[in-house]
């Protein structure tokens, strides 16, 4: 006999596990007719990410097999948890310039150090981002502005490219920082390698070649065979040539973090930005390509997704990943339906990890450095820049001035400058809101401003105001000094200063505060202030007792709309109490 209560039970387990394994339902409900196309798109992907592994594994500063390991594992953990079909998840340029950045100070020139901190920041940035994901975190996707990000991703570029020209020109460098790097690339241009240079070159073009008429060529894969075999070809190793070496093939020998390597604070702190870069840019990715194929994907289940990831990759010591804008797009042109791409690259991948890594011994560096450029020029939103021209040339300053701070700075410093600057972009807009004296417009029903509407009638001795923000601490004083001013700019003596409190979401004690400092001063002059449209769930944010005492004490002031405050005033104006408003109430 079948039990209700145990289907119940069974049916409320498989949701919860569909909830936070998307993935799983995608493959159950796996259609045949997709097959096809996702085996393709899966090998396409890995014909781009498994060179693009290796190249980023020098970004990082660690052996190629190392990204290898970190292209591999995430994709097969993103097809679980993950709630985009097209989006590959994989090393990425920036992030790996954030590891080797904070990695470099930490290890202090000790190679098994580096590798063990690499494993730890890998497995931190998957814990900090589980950790958001379920606290429904997934708004810090929006933390950064478009132009700010914009801004970071340019600078990133632009050091990546520097970064990679000694080894396109086979010339050696010391200094640090972009702009001793250029000076120093500058002044070493006579010692440049030819056959390095010619090889790069032929190479770097080619992609751009491949990037602009044969998108779905798997472009890195091509020139990293094609350099490795005039290597063997022309023995161009014999010349001077630099190539990547052994590539010791087979599973990963695991080793994990000492407790104190977790524990560090710098590599904690070091994390935590590489979390914000890392989902905010990822988001950005996964919900382009989502928009693109007509559905939606629910930031909190990214966190969590992207949080398994990394944890992926840091037990598989790899380093950390996120969703990538290149390869998803090849996922997308190849036609990709499923996560079921994603198992077919790692797969794939996974067979040249044990079978077929010799020939990587022989690609050359110049080649790695090409593909690096070719792939870091993609970070260049050359379209949002012009947009910016056009729209907001204050937004493109703080575009550039990000840029610049990266490429002065250094990457980490860099996204603290990005952090500062979003927040005070923020505190701007809010201290700075637009407002408006109102006004009746004759032939259209409400209230509108006298300076977009110069016809609109006004009430003399009463003034009506709208502030177009919340009412927090940071921009009350600013409310109360413009209410002044239209205060004395007005036409007649003020008697009544109606504020329209509908655009207000939030309020807070300091506001509360203010106004009631203004609400005197005013009333001194003989001036009563009230509010419109005040929103009853703003007492939310308090206390109930102290809510309803407020109330109390304010109803005498509030009216439900601004026609009824004007009504209250006419009559007010009709009566005219010797002292002034006093007790006087109005129901509307």
């Amino acid at each position: 006999m079948n039990d209700p209560h145990r289907a119940d039970k069974k049916t409320g387990l498989r949701q919860r596990i569909l909830h936070v394994a998307p993935g799983i339902e995608a493959l159950v409900h796996y259609q045949p007719a997709w097959l096809r196309s996702d085996i393709g798109a899966g090998l396409s992907v890995a014909a781009v990410a498994l060179p693009v592994g290796v190249a980023y594994a020098d970004l990082v500063g660690v052996p190629a097999v190392y990204g290898i390991y970190s292209a591999i594992f995430p994709l097969l953990v993103y097809a679980l948890f993950g709630s985009s079909r097209q989006l590959v998840v994989g090393p990425d340029a920036p992030l790996c310039l954030l590891v080797a950045a904070s990695l470099s100070l930490l290890a202090g020139g000790d190679p098994a150090r580096y590798l063990s901190l690499m494993v730890a920041m890998t497995l931190l940035t998957g814990v900090l981002l589980v950790i958001a994901g379920l606290f429904r975190l997934g708004f810090i996707a929006n933390f950064l502005s478009q132009p700010i990000l914009t801004g970071y991703l340019t600078g990133a570029a632009l050091i990546i490219m520097v970064g990679q020209l000694p080894k396109l020109f086979g010339i050696s460098i010391d200094a640090g920082g972009f702009f001793p790097k250029v000076a120093q690339i500058a002044s070493r241009l006579d010692q440049v390698h030819l056959p390095t240079l010619i090889l790069g070159c032929s190479m770097l073009i080619l992609l751009i070649v491949f990037k602009r008429i044969a998108l779905s060529l798997p472009g890195a894969l091509i020139v990293s065979a094609l350099g490795g075999i005039a290597v063997a070809v022309f023995n161009l190793q014999h010349l001077g040539v630099a190539v990547l070496g052994n590539v010791p093939g087979g599973l990963p020998t695991l080793h994990f973090p000492s407790l104190s390597a977790l524990g560090n604070a710098t590599l904690l702190r070091d994390a935590a930005g590489i979390v914000l870069m890392s989902f905010t840019s990822g988001m950005l990715t996964v919900k382009s390509f989502a928009r693109r194929n007509y559905y939606e994907v629910d930031a909190n289940q990214e966190l969590i997704a992207f949080g398994a990831c990394n944890l992926a990759s840091g037990i598989g010591q790899g380093f950390p990943v996120t969703g990538t804008g290149s390869r998803t797009a090849v996922n997308d042109a190849m036609g990709g339906k499923s996560q079921l791409v994603g198992i077919v690259a790692a797969g794939a991948m996974f067979l040249v990890l044990l079978f077929f890594t010799a020939p990587l011994a022989v690609v050359p560096s110049t080649v790695l450095a090409a593909v690096i450029i070719v792939s870091s020029y993609g970070l260049f939103d050359l379209a949002a820049l012009r947009d910016l021209y056009a729209t907001s040339r204050r937004e493109l300053a703080l575009c550039l001035t990000t840029s610049l701070g990266v490429l002065i700075l250094g990457m980490l410093p860099g996204i603290l400058l990005a952090i500062a600057l979003s927040l005070l972009w923020l505190l701007h807009v809010g201290s700075n809101p637009t407002e408006a004296v109102l006004g009746k417009v004759p032939e259209l029903k409400g209230y509108f401003s006298v300076d977009v509407h110069p016809h609109a009638r006004t009430t003399p001795g009463l003034l009506l105001y709208r502030f177009d923000s919340s009412l927090v601490f940071f921009n009350v004083d600013a409310f109360r000094d413009r209410i002044r001013k239209k205060i004395d700019a007005a036409a007649t003596p003020v008697e009544w200063v109606v504020v329209d409190a509908s655009p207000f979401n939030v309020i807070d004690a300091t506001a509360l505060g203010k106004i009631d400092e203004l609400r005197e001063e005013l009333s001194a002059q003989g001036i009563t202030i009230n509010f419109a449209g005040v929103r009853p769930e703003l007492r939310t944010f308090f206390k109930t007792a102290w809510a309803k005492q407020r109330s109390k004490i304010e109803g005498q002031f509030n009216f439900s709309t601004i026609d009824a405050a004007v009504v209250a005033f006419r009559v007010y104006a009709d009566k005219k109490p010797a002292a002034g408003l006093g007790t006087f109430v109005y129901t509307s």
